[in-house]
């Protein structure tokens, strides 16, 4: 298999950036979900399950630090001292934008999917944003993927086939990195959200439930850093 496409989403729930290349670190691509907008009253950080709106921004890494752009247009960089004013005022509520720690941080989920309702929460992974503990980079083959747009699922890394499923339980390499691919995605309303060039729909939800037993792409731990690129191939290890 050969990686076709590389995502990276900065801020957690932001639109993120295609790439052509990227590091792989410990916690995944570098850079992605390192960031996440926190609710300081509910402690909480967002994501477009709670705060749909969080879509219609974007966030793309500059060196050290990333710059989100507005629904309006308007750039605001992570070191500049106005971030989290910026951020308030346009989601119309406190918040800080803020770098992952030691404590996995809480999310939310409605298990509702027509009334959003029957909200769950979980604890997330240590030094980062994403959402599962067995998943720090995630793959998704284009056969799969079929004509969904990759967006809605926010996978980092599309390959050509469809046969990533049968990697989990095993290692992988992808370019110079190595993988423990771990597990298949389930997924939630996540995939429903509207966002630029996309509306909302329900469908694309139903439609993996009800085709794919509501999984879609497969997550992976990083076990040896490195890198890759467009071309690169994603293919079973040899190592003992």
């Amino acid at each position: 298999m050969r990686v076709l496409e590389l995502w990276r989403y900065p801020v957690k729930s932001l639109s993120g950036e295609r790439v052509e290349r990227a590091q792989i670190g410990d916690a995944g691509i570098v850079g992605d979900r390192a960031w996440g907008i926190q609710h300081v009253e509910s402690g909480n950080v967002l994501t477009a399950r709670r705060a749909p709106e969080l879509l219609f921004a974007s966030a793309r890494v500059d060196g050290a630090e990333v710059v989100i752009t507005l629904p309006d247009g308007t750039e605001v960089r992570s070191d500049d001292a106005s971030v989290d004013a910026a951020l308030s005022a346009w989601l119309e509520r406190e918040v800080h934008l803020v770098r992952p720690g030691d404590e996995g941080a809480t999310y939310e989920n409605p298990m509702d999917i027509e009334n959003e309702g029957d909200w769950i929460s979980w604890q997330g992974p240590a030094w980062s944003f994403h959402d599962s503990t067995k998943s720090m980079i995630s793959i998704v083959g284009a056969e799969t993927l079929g004509d969904r747009d990759v967006r809605r699922f926010r996978t980092n890394v599309v390959v050509s086939g469809g046969e990533e499923d049968a990697l989990v339980g095993s290692a992988a390499t992808l370019g110079s990195a190595t993988l423990d691919v771990k597990k298949q995605i389930d997924r939630c309303i996540m995939v429903t959200r509207p966002q630029p060039g996309l509306d909302r729909d329900l469908g694309v939800l139903k439609a993996v439930i009800e085709e794919r037993g509501n999984m879609m792409s497969v997550g992976a731990l990083v076990t040896a850093v490195g890198s890759v690129a467009v071309g690169d191939e994603l293919a079973p290890s040899t190592t003992a």
